[in-house]
């Protein structure tokens, strides 16, 4: 942890791609490792992956789909 380097959450979600408060609530509920609140501000480590575990649907996804 000693090399990290620390962004706001909005620039980590600017970064990435994704909506600011998709990156507070998955902050707020511990999904990321290296966020951390410094009063009221979190702060992340800009180079933590953010990882979708969402599932796509598509053809055999989920065995309802046909051939």
């Amino acid at each position: 942890m000693g090399n990290e380097e620390l962004v706001s959450l909005a620039e980590y979600a600017r970064l990435n791609g994704i909506d600011p408060a998709t990156v507070r609530q998955r902050a707020s509920r511990g999904a990321y490792r290296t966020a951390r609140k410094i009063g009221r501000n979190w702060v992340i480590d800009k180079n933590e992956p953010h990882v979708d575990h969402r599932f796509k649907a598509g053809k055999g996804s989920n065995g309802n789909a046909t051939d």
